[in-house]
């Protein structure tokens, strides 16, 4: 793992694929346990662009039937979240009655999962579980509970496996750190 230069920033190795993979195991494991015999369908809610990669690698690790949906939610511009969530693409299918799992790249301040929440339970979730790769615990300040968290990590901005500055990045396997 070398330093990336992305833009006008470089990155440097933070986390390495094989210990993203092993979050993965034990998210997904997690998950099975919970849904394993489940009669329903769950539905497997992507938040793009970010979620893609986690969400194709968790989808493989899942042994129950489940629905895979997206919809696309914005908060950043550059390294800065703006504070305010816009609804870029709608849900891909209907979420009315059904159990959904939301499937997060990363949660820092809560905001996007907080309006992500309200979105779905206005189109008729009877369910809503949070699944995140990585928690920035001491920015998230919400009261939704996440259910399922691959890994904690410091408050720095990171890209990699699936993570982008300015749509750069997102096709690493490993994570990086802004090297200030």
């Amino acid at each position: 793992m070398d330093h990336v230069k992305l833009h006008d920033k470089t990155f440097k190795p933070f986390i390495p694929y094989e210990k993203i993979i092993s979050a993965i195991d034990g998210v997904a494991d997690k998950i099975n346990q919970d849904f394993r015999g489940c009669t329903d369908v769950p539905i497997i809610l992507c938040v793009l662009n970010g979620s893609i990669v986690f969400t194709g690698e968790l989808l493989k690790r899942l042994d129950f039937p489940c629905q895979l949906v997206s919809m696309k939610l914005t908060s950043y511009e550059g390294t800065y979240s703006t504070g305010k969530v816009r609804q870029v693409m709608g849900l891909t299918a209907s979420v009315r009655d059904r159990r959904v799992i939301v499937v997060e790249d990363i949660v820092d301040t809560g905001n996007t999962i907080f309006d992500l929440c309200d979105i779905l339970k206005g189109e008729g979730a009877n369910e809503v579980r949070i699944c995140t790769l990585l928690l920035k615990p001491e920015v998230y300040k919400k009261d939704v509970k996440l259910d399922y968290v691959g890994m904690e990590i410091p408050n720095a901005f990171i890209v990699g496996f699936g993570l982008d500055y300015d749509e750069l990045g997102r096709n690493l396997k490993d994570i990086y750190v802004l090297d200030q």
